[in-house]
């Protein structure tokens, strides 16, 4: 299993997980989590894009 499947495959059972509790997510949120899983953002860098988009 390549990245990109291990990720969506990841990523689909984190969407399964929210949902059980009323919480979604987003393709942005999406796209920050394959940036922070290939180290393109650091984990507080992350935080901050959560903390940031949550205040607009």
């Amino acid at each position: 299993m390549n990245f990109e499947e291990k990720f969506n495959l990841d990523v689909e059972n984190l969407k399964s997980d929210l949902a059980i509790e009323d919480m979604y997510i987003t393709d942005e949120d999406i796209s920050m989590l394959k940036k922070y899983s290939t180290n393109e953002i650091s984990l507080n860098e992350a935080i901050s894009n959560i903390i940031k988009s949550n205040l607009d």
